[in-house]
């Protein structure tokens, strides 16, 4: 693809570069699935259907479960820093049940973030394995669920923050079952998806 062929508004980037802030400014022609990791834009292909199975049942779930004072929201960004702002799956956060719905919320605050999920897909395998979780990681949030797909069967790979290392530790893989107590008790069964 050439300069040529790109949108005015992409090419060329901001003499500086992309930053968080840019996102908001995008123009409604953009691509609605945009993330900025390491100052890069990165446009989100189309979700599978596994993949859009998996993140609307954990995502009804965790709401279900969830108790006063959390809130649950997928597809939502998160401003890690200047040039880093990811859209996880699915963002748990502290919510103040008295304020009102929209307050033209577009972006979360790491230290309102409790619980981050991945659903991984081929494109995103190396950032939803790698880059993202340290990044998380790096920014304290406290849980990162990482989602991946065995046959038709969701497998739940639940890490927690070790504020020592500032590094997240496994302390389980989930294949029938997801049973945890931190955020908040979570126990839901994970069945294979229908074809």
């Amino acid at each position: 693809m050439s300069a040529e062929s790109l949108p005015t508004w992409f090419y060329p980037p901001p003499e500086d570069g992309w930053t968080a802030e840019d996102l908001d400014r995008l123009p409604p022609t953009a691509p609605e699935r945009v993330e900025l990791i390491d100052g890069a834009l990165i446009f989100m292909s189309p979700q599978a259907r596994f993949h859009s199975r998996v993140l609307r049942r954990l995502t009804t779930e965790l709401e279900r479960v969830a108790p006063s004072g959390f809130g649950v929201d997928s597809e939502m960004t998160i401003k890690l820093g200047k040039r880093q702002r990811p859209q996880p799956d699915i963002v748990v956060f502290r919510e103040d049940p008295e304020s009102p719905f929209d307050q033209g919320i577009t972006v979360y605050q790491p230290e309102d973030v409790l619980l981050v999920v991945e659903v991984v897909s081929p494109e995103s395998e190396v950032r939803d394995r790698e880059t993202k979780p340290l990044r998380y990681a790096q920014a304290g949030i406290p849980h990162f669920w990482r989602i991946e797909r065995e046959g038709a069967q969701p497998v739940v790979h639940v890490f927690e923050l070790e504020v020592t290392t500032g590094a997240y530790v496994s302390t389980g893989i989930m294949r029938d079952r997801l049973k945890v107590d931190v955020p908040f008790p979570v126990d839901v069964e994970l069945a294979p998806l229908a074809r």
